[in-house]
C-alpha cells in the first residue's frame, strides 16, 4: 500500500518542470476550481507521511491528492497488524516452550 501512494507522489513530483505547462504542479491544477489554483505558487511533497501539497502565495495549503490520506491510514493500520502478529507468534512459541519445560 505504502509503496502504491509513494509512486504517486513520485509521479506527481516528476511531472513538475517536465514541459510546457508544467509549473506549478499538474497535481495542484488538474480537476480544482479556478478559485482553488488561483495564486499557486508551488508545492511541497512529503514521502512520510505521504503528501503532495499545492501552497498558495498567502500560504494557505490544498491537498493535490485525498487519495494518500486513506493510504497513509490503510499502509499505518497494516504495518501496526503485521508487527502484532509477529510479536503474537513470538509470545505463543515462548509460551509452548514454557510449558514444555515444565512437563
Amino acid at each position: 500500500m505504502y509503496a502504491l501512494g509513494l509512486a504517486g507522489v513520485a509521479w506527481s513530483e516528476a511531472e513538475v518542470g517536465d514541459g510546457a505547462d508544467s509549473t506549478p504542479a499538474p497535481a495542484c491544477r488538474e480537476g480544482f476550481a479556478p478559485e482553488t489554483i488561483e495564486g499557486l505558487t508551488h508545492h511541497r511533497a512529503s514521502y512520510l507521511p505521504l503528501r503532495f501539497d499545492c501552497v498558495r502565495e498567502d500560504g494557505s495549503v490544498y491537498v493535490s491528492d485525498p487519495d494518500l490520506v486513506w493510504m497513509n491510514w490503510t499502509w499505518a493500520a497494516l504495518a501496526l497488524t503485521a508487527a502484532l502478529l509477529f510479536l503474537g507468534m513470538h509470545y505463543r512459541t515462548e509460551v509452548r516452550a514454557r510449558r514444555a519445560a515444565v512437563r
